[in-house]
């Protein structure tokens, strides 16, 4: 029997508290979805990290735009993992890229390295690098434990096929997390392609390409959907 796993995307506390009561095996806290998302606030990642009991993850990017950071940047980097463990996070979420677009070995594995107890997963940067193989190789040499990615496409149905790649390429070595762009309605056919079953979204529903409000009680509906279907998908009862 397979195990399962979903990581909701919140930017509220709201948000958490229905991720947590739906069944989701763990948060990913950030702000500013329309940009990809930032680092939140230190008020809401403590108030989360006290209130729920399932695992806080905190996403560590102090601005939109590409994964080449400063001097600076990663000095506030490097602050912020330091302040979310304080805090009471569980885990962050981090990726720098060189240049070249390739992995930033060197400065990504001594924030992984600074983490520590927390665990931690290299973000969607991965999916911006010029050769995913070679890249996944490098996120493994980072030390962390997980990869979120949509197989370099723009959401994780269309990259499906490439997730599955990387998984096998992987094997134990880490965790892949399938996530971006996904739809509560592809659910089924993601894990049918990809073959896993860990997940990653922030299940907010658009119209007409604008993200609306987010009531949590529909929100707390979707994941529980969400988490039915990898149950299905698992063969759990």
């Amino acid at each position: 029997m397979k195990s399962f796993h979903f990581e909701l995307c919140a930017t509220s506390l709201e948000a958490a508290l229905a991720a947590e009561s739906a069944g989701a095996d763990r948060v990913e806290l950030c702000s500013k979805l329309e940009v990809g998302g930032l680092t939140p606030s230190l008020k809401l990642i403590a108030v989360t990290a006290e209130t729920l009991s399932i695992p806080v993850h905190v996403l560590i990017r102090p601005r939109a735009g590409d994964f080449v950071f400063t001097r600076d940047e990663f000095g506030q980097m490097q602050r912020q993992i330091e302040e979310a463990r304080d805090a009471g996070a569980r885990g962050v979420v981090l990726g720098i890229l060189l240049p070249d677009g390739r992995v930033d070995v060197e400065r990504s594995h001594a924030l992984v390295e600074l983490a520590r107890p927390m665990e931690v997963t290299f973000n969607r940067a991965f999916d911006l690098t010029p050769d995913l193989s070679e890249a996944l190789e490098a996120v493994i040499q980072t030390g962390a434990e997980c990869l979120l990615t949509s197989g370099g496409a723009a959401d994780v149905l269309k990259g499906a096929e490439s997730i599955a790649r990387l998984s096998r390429q992987a094997n134990t070595r880490i965790q892949i997390i399938a996530g971006g762009g996904l739809q509560l309605a592809d659910i089924a056919e993601v894990l049918r392609r990809t073959g896993g079953l860990s997940l990653h979204g922030s299940l907010i529903r658009k119209c007409d390409g604008r993200v609306q409000g987010v009531d949590p009680v529909v929100l707390e509906a979707d994941v529980r959907e969400t988490v039915r279907i990898m149950h299905l998908q698992a063969g759990v009862n």
